[in-house]
């Protein structure tokens, strides 16, 4: 692994231990050239996914760009980065399992908005106001009317 301070090729593991829900192995790294310590996390990958976009284009999935879009959604509420790495995971872990190399934006979105109304409704909110770009208040009363009939419905 090259240490990302002096770009040096060799560099030692000082610990490895696993992360997340025991997807990935976290290990502390130092270099012996420069002596900076930084840390790598290692996940499998069980195939390479292309996402497709509305507009037909291709592109390498990203992990780093959904969890982004989910930790935007779910700032400044009650949800520990743990849970959000385990939520990513599970729904890249969905993607794979599906067997196909090529998903569509559509499929990683829904499974963001499952993911998201199933830990915070907040967060879900927020996330399908920008997935289904929200114009009007009339989009946010639809979708808060729809979490609420899903509630009653489990209540009964």
């Amino acid at each position: 692994m090259r240490c990302p301070f002096c770009s040096e090729a060799e560099t030692q593991v000082k610990d490895s231990r696993p992360a997340e829900d025991g997807t990935s192995i976290r290990r502390r790294r130092a270099c012996a050239t420069c002596g900076q310590r930084f840390t790598t996390v290692e996940r499998v990958q069980l195939r390479e996914l292309t996402v497709v976009k509305a507009d037909g284009r291709r592109a390498l999935f990203d992990r780093e760009k959904l969890s982004r879009s989910i930790r935007i959604a779910l700032r400044k509420r009650p949800v520990s980065e743990e849970q959000i790495e385990q939520m990513v995971s599970g729904i890249v872990r969905r993607l794979e399992a599906s067997g196909e190399s090529e998903i569509s934006t559509t499929r990683v979105g829904e499974l963001a908005m499952e993911s998201l109304h199933a830990i915070d409704a907040v967060g879900y909110v927020r996330f399908a106001s920008v997935y289904r770009d929200f114009r009007e208040t009339k989009d946010f009363s639809e979708i808060l009317t729809s979490i609420d009939d899903r509630r009653n419905q489990k209540t009964k």
